[in-house]
Formats: C-alpha cells, sequence, structure tokens
C-alpha cells in the first residue's frame, strides 16, 4: 500500500520530558489507520506535530512524496492534513452560528471574498451540512447545541476541506449510535476515495467497525503494529499497556440497605414515571443510548432541574434539592460529563480543582487553608493514580485522562450519600478507565454510587446492577450476573419495554 503520510524518526521533548522517541508510522491511502496509547503516551502531541500546532524536535515527515513541515494549522489544513481534535470546542467558535462555523476557512482563508454575504455563507454551509448528513438550524448559535451536534458541526468543518490525510480524535464519544453509524458511513466514503485516515479510539466497537490496522503507542514509542483479519484486539491492548489485561468480571454485590430512592419520578413531559433504589455499597449503571434523558436525569438528581413529578429520598428523609450546592450540602455528587465546561478549571492547579467545591468546608473561620488543601490532593494523586509532577501543576498540563481522575478525585475526596458519574470514561483510555472503576468499586461502601453510560462494555466492567433507560424512563434492570444480554440489547434499541419500571 502506497503511503499518503509517511513519518520517520519523529522526536519531541518538552524540557527534559521526553515525550515521544524514534517513531516511524505510514498512514497508506485508503486506508483507516486505529491508533491506540494510554493516556499520556504522547497520542496527543503526535497529532499535534501532525496537524502543525508543534513543531518536531527531530525526525521527518513526508505528505505524498514530498517533505512536510507545516508552521500552524492553517498551513497543515491547506496541504490536506485535516485534523478533528478530541475537544469539541477546539473545532467550533462556540459563540458564531452554524453556518458561518461551516464555511468559517473558507471566509477566513486565501481567496476569500471581500464582503461577507449571508446568503451565500447559508448557502455553501448547507451543501457542507448535506454531505454529512446534519439536520441542524444553521442560524442556530453552536453554544445552543447539544454536546453530539457540537461534534458533528466540527466533523462536517473538517470535510469541507476535502481532506488528503484526515485525523479524527475520539469521534464519536459525544454521538448516539444513529450518528456515529453516519459517521462511519462518511469515513467508509474517504477511505474509498484514497484518503488515508488515522483514527484514534479505544471503542472496541468502532475499532470493530472502521479499522483496517492497528498502532499501539506506549510512552511515546511504536509499540506494536497490527494488520491483517482478524484484527487482534487484545494484542493491541497488551501492546499499549505492556501487560496482559485483566479481563476479569465484577464480583456482583448486592445491597441490602437503601441509600436513595425515587418514587413516580417523570424528568419529560409525557414520559412514563419510574422508580429507583440504590444501596449502600453498590455501583449501578444506567445504559442508553445517547438522548435518552441520562444527562437530564443525573441533573435532576443532582438539583440543576426539578423533576415534573414524584418524590425522592435519601439516607431515609425526603431529598428535594433546591440547587447544586443545596445537593452537594446533603452528600450528593455530580462527575459532569462534559469536564471541559463543567468540570476543570484549566488554569487553576491540580489542588484547587480537586478543593473548588468544598472551600468554605476546608476554610476556617472563612480563611482558605492551602496546607489542607494540597494533603487532600496528595492523597488523592497516590490513591487514583493521577499522572503528573505533583499538585502543583496546572490542569491544562495533564493528558485528558488525567484531568478526568481530578474531576473523580475531587468528588472522592470528601464522603458522599450518592456519587453520580455521568460518562465518567469518556476520553480516557483502556488503563485509566478500568483505574477509575477499580477506585469507585474500592471505595463504594457507605454510599450508593450511580453511573450513566453510553457503552455497555463500559456498564459490565464496573456495575454491580444494569439500568436501562429509553425515552426518558427506565425500562429495564438486569444483576450484572449470568444476564440476558439479547434481552438487554433489545431493551437499550427501545424494542423491548417487558421490563419497564
Amino acid at each position: 500500500m502506497e503511503a499518503m503520510f509517511r513519518i520517520a524518526g519523529l522526536e519531541k521533548s518538552f524540557g527534559p520530558i521526553r515525550v515521544l522517541s524514534d517513531v516511524d508510522l505510514d498512514l497508506p491511502a485508503g486506508t483507516v489507520t486505529v491508533l491506540m496509547g494510554a493516556n499520556g503516551a504522547g497520542k496527543s502531541t503526535l497529532v499535534k506535530i501532525m496537524s502543525g500546532v508543534y513543531a518536531r524536535g527531530g525526525g521527518t515527515m513526508e505528505l505524498g512524496g514530498r517533505p512536510f513541515a507545516p508552521s500552524s494549522p492553517a498551513e497543515a489544513i491547506r496541504a490536506g492534513v485535516v485534523t478533528v481534535h478530541q475537544n469539541i470546542n477546539d473545532g467550533v467558535v462556540a459563540s458564531l452560528d452554524v453556518a458561518t462555523n461551516l464555511t468559517m476557512d473558507r471566509l477566513s482563508g486565501k481567496g476569500a471574498p471581500f464582503f461577507f454575504n449571508p446568503r451565500r455563507v447559508r448557502r455553501e454551509a448547507r451543501v457542507v451540512a448535506e454531505r454529512l448528513g446534519l439536520h441542524v438550524d444553521l442560524s442556530a448559535s453552536i453554544a445552543e447545541l447539544s454536546l453530539a451536534d457540537r461534534q458533528m458541526v466540527a466533523i462536517a468543518r473538517a470535510l469541507a476541506h476535502e481532506p488528503k490525510v484526515m485525523i479524527l480524535d475520539e469521534p464519536t464519544s459525544s454521538l448516539s449510535s444513529s450518528e456515529a453509524n453516519r459517521l462511519f458511513s462518511v469515513v467508509e466514503r474517504l477511505r474509498a476515495q484514497g484518503v488515508a485516515i488515522l483514527y484514534i479510539s479505544h471503542r472496541m466497537s468502532d475499532i470493530r467497525r472502521i479499522a483496517d490496522r492497528i498502532v499501539a503507542l506506549r510512552d511515546g514509542v511504536i509499540a506494536g503494529v497490527f494488520t491483517g483479519a482478524p484484527l487482534d484486539y487484545e494484542g493491541a491492548v497488551d501492546a499499549m499497556l505492556g501487560r496482559k489485561v485483566d479481563l476479569s468480571t465484577v464480583a456482583v454485590m448486592d445491597a441490602t440497605r437503601p441509600v436513595f430512592s425515587a418514587q413516580g419520578l417523570r424528568i419529560a413531559p409525557q414520559a412514563r414515571p419510574f422508580s429507583l433504589s440504590l444501596g449502600d455499597g453498590e455501583v449501578v449503571a444506567i445504559t442508553g443510548l445517547v438522548g435518552v434523558g441520562k444527562t437530564k436525569l443525573a441533573e435532576t438528581l443532582f438539583g440543576a432541574r426539578r423533576p415534573l413529578a414524584g418524590s425522592m429520598e435519601i439516607q431515609g428523609r425526603a431529598y428535594t434539592p433546591r440547587s447544586s450546592a443545596d445537593a452537594i450540602r446533603q452528600g450528593v455528587f455530580l462527575v459532569a460529563k462534559d469536564r471541559g465546561e463543567n468540570g476543570i478549571v484549566g488554569d487553576f492547579n491540580v489542588y484547587k480543582n480537586i478543593s473548588l467545591p468544598f472551600l468554605r468546608r476546608l476554610s476556617r473561620a472563612g480563611i482558605s487553608r492551602p496546607g489542607l488543601e494540597r494533603a487532600i490532593a496528595r492523597e488523592q494523586i497516590d490513591n487514583i493514580g493521577i499522572v503528573c509532577r505533583g499538585e502543583r501543576d496546572r490542569m491544562h498540563t495533564l493528558s485528558g485522562g488525567n484531568q478526568q481522575k481530578v474531576m473523580v478525585a475531587r468528588w472522592l475526596s470528601q464522603p458522599a450519600s450518592l456519587l453520580i458519574l455521568d460518562e465518567p470514561f469518556q476520553g480516557v483510555d483502556i488503563a485509566a478507565r478500568r483505574d477509575i472503576a477499580a477506585k469507585l468499586r474500592a471505595s463504594a461502601a457507605g454510599r450508593a454510587t450511580l453511573l450513566f453510560l453510553t457503552e455497555l462494555d463500559e456498564a459490565l466492567e464496573t456495575a454491580d446492577r444494569i439500568l436501562v433507560m429509553s425515552e426518558h424512563t427506565i425500562v429495564g434492570e438486569h444483576r450484572n450476573a449470568d444476564l440476558d444480554m439479547d434481552r438487554l440489547l433489545a431493551q437499550v434499541a427501545g424494542e423491548d419495554l417487558r421490563g419497564a419500571a
């Protein structure tokens, strides 16, 4: 196969820290190469060098047989190397409308029209949107869109460049199954057109559907290249982690004492009311497709929105939170879905991010106690295995997976009655996912733990019970031992309502 993009001996260091070492990588034309690597393995650095964000420290790159050394992302895009970054906000401008986002590069690039013509912008945007099958209001502000729709706009904008090389970094992390299938169709079309595709993902469903080959990156070095059918997914995971993966199943616990309960809860108009009970020490996963109401339920339990009907109890007393702050005071914590917008503060250091919701609790007579905050952060860094130099590191210097670990560490740092985690494994590698899951289970006594997960594999690896959500109500409940997988999948797809609660 002809290499559209070729990397040889690539090196990159930040000060004394070597991030990439002697990386050789070919991306053949008309091929989907999946790149797997643990958080901190160097994937983001590699992508940023390819896309012109960072300069390489050594080695060479070639595009179409010619030297390639972009000095900026715009130069890389003009050459035909287009990237959809994991952080959705890197691919869209939230303050502008959809049409302007889809045509922005044409409006600002070489040969752009001198005068702004809204009709022309809308017409060109419609063409770009139709190419991906994107059905959103072109006049809507990006800030008004859901996370999934923002992701689709970023992907559509990238496709408008007609790339030679397309880099997709965790592109399905916010997408429903139908949206993901639409993306896969586009990827297959690009592959047929001879585009070289670098697809970064750890999702087994994605890899089985789309990969022609897998490259494993570990500690800045290529640890293995896997080709041929069927692809050796487990071998690639072992190579990326440097060890055999423990695929042991969850030791299911049956809770006895209820910690949280809800009766006749309704979270959307016309939705069927449902009941919910969560026990002490129990880890429960609620799974379902994107858009079925998981985040809405999480926000309802956390006091960010009011239920339309029903009652809730926590630790045997009525629970009617007036706000998220009130929920926190009552021991209900939420690890939010979008850590970039609702979680971390990038310019704060690690210990400030961990202590942020509990500053009043950690203060004495209204005076903050940085020494106590740092001690708590150090304990959590060791507890969860956050890879950083120390608690004073700025959050934006950490990898995505380690930022997610800080988010979880924040809410594990104080005792809770109910810990809610909305897509806690989004954007983290398999090793980090299992680290987080193991810590959640090991610390579960004394509280109920509720995870909202789109990926069924994650629920099976983590939970004692799995509840299925469809159309804003609970439609099924399964103990995570000898479960009826066919029925569970039918409920996820909305095809079996016999288990409705």
